[in-house]
């Protein structure tokens, strides 16, 4: 009994084996289930700080989270990290500003570390690493993206022009559960690699999410409308429904029409010149580009007199009457010559056609039965007359525009509508299943749980093992533990309460003067619990 303390071993070490060791037990676990409980009702409700992070963030996280004394646990797989629920978003805003978590991507950082005889080949590799993890934290700070991963294929330069290859590049990306990109984004993250790779196309870039779906096809890119199409063609066909709606309501009533309009816009770029060449119409009818006249010819030339020889060409025999002259010779005619050049009929013709131009529109108009009552105040709906949905198809033809010669088509048709019934609206949740009701009852319920626990300790386990422990007679207990014999019980019967006091007494001085440093012994016990 040396090891029970000082305090239980006069109560206990009277005790049979069996009741003592049933105390032992019963003190014990009363101390560990009040610990256990206390432990169950004082621990935090952890939630999720940060998941599927790199090994490097964690270990920063954790380093982060010790020196800020906040108190951290991983989860089973080890991929997430968690800290008590009411500091997950103190805890994010702090190592935030610390910059964690930083990302498995590694950027221009990389470039501070650069080693003394670092070769050629491994500075590009770094660099090229570099440049992907910037471009993989760009994509990351889309709101629709998780994650992202670049990479580039940058070939070697070349001297010879035949053998110079054109880089390439793959994204990949991991969208938040729910969300998707859209195609204004994807064209985004497309010219945001290629304008941060020289002589890096568009074309060269394929951007895939995580299930491997090809987000980005160069090949259709040229046959798809970009969003500013779209929504062109988007708000031409509400134009085109409200003008319907707008002509319709007065006559048939508000929200008796439906109406849908699909209309076929032509965005192409088209320019053409043409030169036309006409015949000429005549020369009265043409334009004189140049004119040239010339003209040869004159009178008959004088012939020659007298005897031929030097004789008659002599003045004195001229004069003395020599022979008579020869027939005078022909005249010489005139010639004319002109020349006339006229302009050609040309005509250059420079056509650009307007870009966003309606090719074709369809439409298609539902109007609903007209809705009778009768004297009785009974409602029915009955079909529209020939008559009214003639005018209401020329009405519509009118709103929209139609025309034959674009191949526009149109189709008006009455038909009663189904009305569904609006949906019941959701019951409010009982008391007992609002959300911040049950975190509140779970509150409670250990509070009250660990009251019950307590109170069922001391009541059902120390209170009756207190009972058995004085029925047993503590008396006999201190005795035993000193080696001393009981005292005598109290006689019953006439006389017996004024006699019992009297033998105790005398009971006690002769224990008192057969061992009298025992009876020291329990009076300097006493006195110590006092």
């Amino acid at each position: 009994m040396a090891t029970l303390p000082q305090t239980l071993q006069p109560v206990l070490g009277g005790l049979p084996g069996r009741l003592r060791l049933s105390g032992l037990i019963g003190i014990a676990a009363v101390i560990a289930v009040l610990g256990a409980a206390w432990m169950w009702a004082s621990t935090p409700d952890y939630r999720v700080l940060f998941s599927n992070i790199s090994d490097r963030d964690g270990g920063a996280i954790v380093a982060a989270l010790d020196q800020m004394n906040v108190p951290y646990k991983f989860s089973e797989g080890g991929g997430a990290i968690l800290v008590p629920a009411g500091q997950v978003h103190d805890a994010r805003l702090k190592l935030a500003s610390q910059g964690l978590p930083r990302g498995a991507a590694v950027g221009f950082e990389l470039m501070e570390s650069q080693k003394l005889g670092i070769t050629q080949f491994q500075e590009q590799v770094n660099y090229q690493r570099a440049l992907e993890g910037e471009l993989a934290r760009s994509i990351q700070s889309l709101a629709a993206v998780r994650a992202a991963r670049v990479h580039l294929a940058i070939p070697k330069p070349s001297v010879f022009m035949r053998e110079q290859q054109k880089p390439t590049a793959s994204v990949l990306v991991s969208l938040h559960a729910g969300r998707t990109l859209e195609r204004a984004q994807i064209s985004g993250i497309v010219h945001l690699i290629s304008s941060s790779v020289p002589q890096l196309s568009a074309r060269e870039v394929s951007v895939l999410d995580d299930a491997g779906t090809l987000l980005s096809n160069p090949q259709a890119s040229d046959s798809s409308l970009d969003p500013s199409q779209l929504a062109q063609v988007q708000l031409t066909e509400a134009a085109y429904i409200r003008r319907i709606v707008d002509i319709l309501e007065p006559i048939v009533g508000r929200g008796n029409v439906r109406a849908q309009v699909a209309a076929d816009i032509d965005f192409s770029f088209t320019e053409s010149t043409a030169e036309i060449f006409k015949p000429n119409q005549g020369p009265g009818v043409s334009a004189v580009r140049s004119q040239q006249t010339s003209e040869a010819g004159g009178a008959a030339a004088a012939g020659a007199e007298g005897v031929p020889g030097s004789a008659s060409n002599q003045p004195a025999a001229k004069a003395a009457g020599a022979a008579p002259a020869a027939a005078p010779v022909a005249a010489q005619p005139t010639r004319k010559e002109s020349t006339v050049s006229y302009e050609v009929d040309r005509t250059v013709r420079h056509v650009r056609a307007p870009v966003g131009g309606l090719r074709r529109l369809s439409a298609a108009v539902v109007v609903n039965f007209r809705r009778v009552t009768d004297a009785a105040g009974k409602t029915s709906h009955e079909p529209l007359k020939a008559e009214e949905m003639s005018q209401i198809n020329a009405l519509v033809r009118e709103a929209i525009g139609f025309s034959a010669q674009r191949g526009d088509s149109l189709n008006v048709a009455n038909a009663a509508f189904s009305i569904a019934e609006p949906p019941a609206a959701l019951p409010e949740l009982p008391i007992w299943r609002q959300p911040e009701n049950i975190a509140l009852a779970k509150e409670f319920g250990k509070a009250t749980l660990l009251g019950l626990l307590g109170l069922y300790l001391l009541f059902g386990v120390l209170r009756p093992f207190m009972r058995q422990l004085a029925a047993s007679g503590g008396q006999p207990a201190l005795l035993a533990a000193q080696n001393l014999p009981a005292l005598p019980a109290p006689e019953t019967g006439t006389g017996g309460a004024a006699r019992a006091p009297d033998a105790r007494l005398d009971s006690l001085r002769q224990i008192a003067r057969q061992d009298p440093k025992a009876v020291a012994n329990i009076v300097r016990n006493w006195v110590s619990k006092d």
